[in-house]
């Protein structure tokens, strides 16, 4: 292992190429994934059901998980949740089978919440352990700009990993998924090398010992989110975003597949309208610190859920390519843009870092059980109406968080000026 971080420079270095070997794999199979899942046969009620798989595992495992990373240490369950999703990946290139792939998802899901909050929490708490006074807004925004060039170059790279195909024995939608678990492993390997924490103590009994104050610390962070009108408020958008982001994750593949009547073609128009998108969203994060200084956080951040909203109405009208296309990179660029706001107004309404990443799992959870329960009601309601109408109600559902962004920003200007007291709810 190297040194620990000396300065926090050296913190935010290393969180960022972490951040990103963690998103170039996901670019990787965003313009496929659905494609694939779709050419084994599934419909696009049976891919919601797929993607529940996920979302079930999540639910069942979000808050354990980050209790367990804040009672074990952020790198061990960053190490065990890459070993999950190396499990998932190599179910998805070699399975057609509905029940194989639904195992693919619910291992998925546990990657996902055990992976959710460790980073982030590492993060924050090794920055302010250099600096108290760390500008941890400016690394998180940093990170959505890594997050962005990261997914957007992944895309790309599997467009044209279709279009060529490399493995001519291989299936074009498959080879990008085979890349993505050579990228895994190396991600294995620099989580183990750059993540540096206090020494702990590894003998059987500190485990158990850690293990039984994880209920301890899962029941503080849901106190904390459950007294804070701002941390109840930023976890319902999670919840909302989760519910209607299916429309734009999902559906964008089927709709463009719809239009050009073509699946290859359309996996390699997706990868480099993703890699335009993710750079558009980089480019939205660079941003962010102007946008919350003239509008707040909760301003731009509620504005640009609105602005996504009337992206993904264009998703649902658009006639052609072009527009499915141009509407698709606009709602991928806002979310990306969005999410460094989300985050950074979620850290500053943590008072206890010890709760840190329970508190982010507490926000991850609500967003994959809205993704859960909108992938199986978006999927039957597009079976049994029409692509369009499932992607209006998406569209719709997206915007409707908007006005919370703004109760959370008045809950953290209070907190800000009476810190010893918080809005208790219920």
């Amino acid at each position: 292992m190297t040194p620990a971080p000396a300065t926090t420079q050296d913190v935010r270095r290393r969180f960022l190429l972490l951040r990103g070997l963690r998103w170039l794999p996901t670019g990787l199979l965003v313009p496929v994934l659905v494609l694939v899942l779709l050419d084994r046969g599934l419909s696009l009620a049976q891919l919601g059901l797929v993607f529940a798989g996920q979302g079930l595992m999540v639910l069942v495992l979000e808050l354990p998980t980050g209790g367990l990373a804040d009672a074990i240490g952020r790198r061990t369950v960053l190490l065990v949740a890459t070993v999950f999703e190396l499990a998932a990946f190599v179910l998805l290139i070699g399975t057609w089978s509905v029940p194989l792939l639904v195992l693919a998802a619910a291992f998925m899901g546990v990657y996902r919440a055990l992976e959710s909050g460790p980073l982030d929490s590492w993060y924050v708490d090794t920055a302010q352990a250099v600096d108290p006074d760390a500008d941890i807004e400016r690394g998180l925004s940093q990170a959505g700009i890594v997050t962005g060039l990261a997914i957007g170059m992944g895309a790309l790279a599997a467009s044209a990993l279709v279009a060529f195909n490399p493995l001519p024995n291989i299936d074009p939608l498959v080879t990008p998924v085979i890349v993505a678990l050579a990228l895994l492993m190396l991600e294995w390997v620099a989580i183990a090398m750059l993540m540096t924490e206090p020494p702990q103590e590894r003998s059987l009994a500190a485990v158990k010992r850690s293990l039984s104050e994880v209920p301890t610390i899962v029941v503080t962070a849901v106190r904390t989110v459950k007294r804070s009108a701002a941390l109840i408020a930023l976890v319902s958008v999670e919840f909302l975003w989760g519910l209607g982001i299916h429309s734009v994750e999902s559906f964008t593949p089927v709709k463009l597949g719809d239009v050009l009547e073509n699946g290859d073609q359309a996996a390699a128009i997706l990868g480099p309208a993703n890699t335009v998108a993710w750079l558009v969203a980089a480019a939205g994060a660079a941003l962010v610190p102007v946008l919350t200084r003239r509008l707040s956080p909760a301003g731009a951040g509620a504005g640009l859920r609105i602005v996504q909203g009337i992206t993904v109405l264009g998703i649902a009208f658009a006639v052609g390519p072009v527009g499915v296309v141009v509407a698709y990179v606009l709602a991928i660029g806002v979310n990306g843009a969005s999410n460094p706001i989300h985050q950074g107004m979620l850290h500053r309404g943590v008072v206890d870092g010890k709760s840190r990443a329970t508190v982010v799992s507490v926000n991850s959870l609500t967003g994959q059980t809205g993704a859960m329960i909108g992938g199986i009601a978006l999927g039957l309601l597009a079976d049994a109406t029409s692509l369009t109408v499932a992607i209006v109600v998406g569209a719709v559902v997206l915007a409707a968080a908007a006005p919370l962004y703004l109760v959370a920003g008045r809950g953290l200007e209070r907190r800000a000026i009476e810190p010893s007291t918080e809005t208790l709810i219920g």
